[in-house]
């Protein structure tokens, strides 16, 4: 079956699938977990609570 070009302008679609939720949820999870240890970093350094190696 082919489709026309009128036919193909008329074609609708762009769904959100659960694969596109759970990639927007883990991005959003993996930003606030390098916020964090950014943030641990910084108040560590400030409080001058650094552990020598």
């Amino acid at each position: 079956m082919t489709l026309s070009d009128k036919e193909l302008l008329k074609i609708k679609g762009g769904a959100i699938t659960a694969s596109l939720i759970n990639a927007i949820a883990r991005g959003i999870s993996t930003i606030a977990d390098l916020g964090r240890s950014v943030g641990t970093a910084i108040r560590r350094l400030v409080s001058g609570k650094i552990c020598s190696i």
